[in-house]
């Protein structure tokens, strides 16, 4: 979840005193990293996957099931392993926003070759049976996106109580034991944003609409929303789990090329891996968490929402620090920057002068009207020169789409990028497939020098449309058909020689909409397709049996899901739903409902039960647990 500091935390009312404090020296920070590495040239790919899973409680006897409160004992286990092997472990373990979410990475991050491919689902796999070893037999580790009964009565094991009137979050249905209790970090954010904001989050989801559903939905829906299922906690969202990617690129050119090329992907892939449709014991008319999680952080005053005149504050804020970019960073993208941004002039200007292109100015003060949620009061006064936990404290608080990474101090890790807004899916065949797709993406759009650039404000709109009940198949997205440039290599030309190619932005209609098959799959005389594009550059490529073999069966994986031919998870668990014989048709999950869901899940994801609508007829591949010393030439 990012920045995890050390030490005393400091209330709201401390650590408005410190804002501006953190800001400035947060600016500079950024600027002596640049100056001092903004030439740093030749890092090699290094990439790696981030997997966030629940622990469910299951309580056979009564078919009931539970998130499990224990992740802070299973961390203390999985951290003692790596304090002691820290080179040899296989993966490593960090703490999540909820006390039973835990958060996965590979040990070490994968490089340019091949074979790595072959690899990614073997790793996701070890770390599930490294979890699952130290369970109860009761409890499983899921990667599952939402908990679909978080909030209601009884949803924790061991039991808790929502404390309305006091505490970190005053939720009505969120505890504060269920907010990760080994690190200050989680409960503090929790407090300091409702007490910025001045009032709790709402967040407000609209209702499925059934045949015999209520409304309102219940006794706590907005008067004015009474057809939304009503929620008021940090938790809500950030108890979500997700699947994100960091890619290191070469240099800061090549980390801004790639941040502004997979920007106008993200609403594409946040439809594509839609997994999350019920929330707080509702089927809701929505597929994924992205809106939820954005209001659930959403520290925004009345003033910076455009409630009341601005008094107190300095802006209007369009969105809240969670959500989609606001700017391309790439000179390439400046130009399709059509909306607005918001930053304060005198920080765009200190780092103008100091030397840092306008673009990339942008970017830093716009990131930087925020005000730190989480200050820990040993980390106020710091080094500049050689610290960036100020930078970071603001960086790691604004959630994004995308996220531009400078290298941390004395380390030799490089200019990243970070690819954020995927859901996280149920089997490891599927995460890895994705992964493996994304990271194809970011070689296929850098070797035939593409374009995907499109205006912001059609990249916002994508990113409601992609949230929408049944998106992936029903909706369409705005998107590039002239993809390629005039320094795109022959064979890029030749896989989109279909459409039109370079034309002038005023003289073709060069954004068109399309559907998520047409955009992956490809449209007939318009537009290749991602994946014929990712085949036609992996074309004479040198490749092992197994790892073509692999590759092949991740591709056909997000062929059939994108044309509809299998279903995307959040489809998969509505259509669960419906026909569970218990459900009235009411739009209401309930325990045993949530329990069959559940248990149907553990059995796909461990394989004990196959599931064709989910994963087609043959989700296999021939992933193995390391790289052969044979193939350690065959570069991306």
């Amino acid at each position: 979840m990012g920045l995890l500091s050390e030490g005393t935390p400091l209330s709201w009312e401390e650590t408005k005193k410190y804002t501006q404090h953190v800001r400035e020296h947060g600016i500079t920070q950024f600027i002596n990293i640049y100056k001092r590495l903004r030439d740093r040239q030749g890092d090699v790919l290094k990439w790696g996957d981030e997997v966030e899973y629940i622990i469910v409680k299951f309580i056979d006897d009564k078919r009931e099931a539970k998130v499990c409160l224990r992740a802070k004992e299973l961390l203390d286990i999985l951290n003692e392993r790596e304090h002691l092997n820290p080179e040899g472990v296989k993966s490593l373990w960090r703490p999540e926003y909820g006390a039973y979410m835990i958060e996965g990475t590979p040990g070490k991050p994968y490089g340019g070759l091949l074979a790595h491919f072959n690899v990614v689902e073997a790793n996701m796999r070890h770390r599930r049976e490294e979890i699952s070893e130290i369970l109860q037999p009761d409890e499983a580790v899921m990667s599952i996106t939402s908990f679909p009964r978080l909030g209601c009565v009884n949803f924790t094991h061991p039991p808790t109580k929502p404390t309305p009137d006091k505490g970190g979050t005053k939720s009505l249905f969120f505890p504060d034991e269920a907010v990760f209790p080994g690190h200050p970090r989680f409960i503090t954010l929790s407090r300091n944003i409702r007490q910025r904001r001045g009032e709790k989050v709402s967040i407000n989801i609209p209702v499925y609409k059934d045949k015999y559903t209520e409304i309102p939905v219940d006794r706590y829906s907005n008067p004015s929303m009474p057809d939304h299922v009503y929620m008021d906690a940090m938790g809500f969202g950030m108890g979500c789990c997700c699947l994100q990617l960091t890619f290191q690129a070469c240099n800061i050119s090549e980390a801004r090329t790639l941040y502004d090329q997979l920007t106008p992907l993200c609403p594409i892939m946040l439809a594509f891996t839609a997994a999350s449709p019920l929330h707080r014991g509702f089927v809701t008319d929505v597929d994924c968490r992205w809106n939820i999680i954005s209001a659930s952080v959403d520290c925004r005053t009345e003033e910076e929402r455009g409630l009341k005149p601005l008094k107190n504050n300095k802006f209007v804020i369009k969105k809240s620090r969670y959500d989609s970019i606001d700017c391309y960073i790439s000179p390439q993208g400046e130009k399709y920057n059509d909306i607005p941004v918001v930053y304060d002039k005198a920080d765009y200007k200190r780092l103008v002068d100091n030397g840092i292109d306008p673009l990339l100015a942008q970017h830093v003060a716009h990131l930087f009207i925020r005000d730190s949620v989480s200050l820990f009061s040993e980390k106020i006064y710091l080094n500049d020169e050689e610290d960036t936990e100020s930078f970071e404290n603001i960086q790691s608080t604004n959630w994004q789409t995308m996220r531009f990474k400078p290298p941390p101090p004395h380390s030799t890790i490089g200019w990243r990028v970070e690819f954020r807004p995927c859901e996280v899916q149920i089997t490891d065949f599927e995460n890895a497939a994705i992964v493996c797709f994304i990271v194809l993406m970011t070689r296929v759009i850098l070797s035939y020098q593409l374009d995907f650039l499109i205006p912001i404000s059609k990249v916002d709109e994508n990113m409601q449309r992609a949230q929408k009940r049944n998106a992936a198949k029903v909706e369409k997205f705005w998107f590039r058909k002239d993809i390629t440039t005039q320094v795109s290599p022959p064979e890029a030309n030749e896989c989109c020689k279909t459409g039109t190619t370079n034309c002038d932005m005023k003289n073709c209609d060069m954004f068109v909409e399309m559907t998520l098959n047409e955009i992956i799959n490809g449209k007939e005389g318009e537009f290749p397709g991602l994946i014929p594009l990712i085949k036609s550059y992996l074309t004479g490529m040198d490749v092992d049996a197994d790892t073509h073999c692999t590759i092949q069966q991740y591709l056909q994986f997000i062929q059939k899901r994108a044309s509809g031919e299998i279903l995307t998870t959040a489809s998969w668990i509505r259509k669960f739903v419906r026909e569970h014989p218990e459900y009235k048709s009411d739009s209401k999950v309930s325990e045993h409902i949530n329990y069959d869901l559940l248990n149907r899940i553990r059995q796909i994801q461990t394989g004990k039960i196959s599931c064709p609508e989910l994963l087609g007829d043959n989700a296999t591949s021939k992933t193995k647990d390391s790289v052969p010393t044979a193939l350690t030439n065959d570069c991306l």
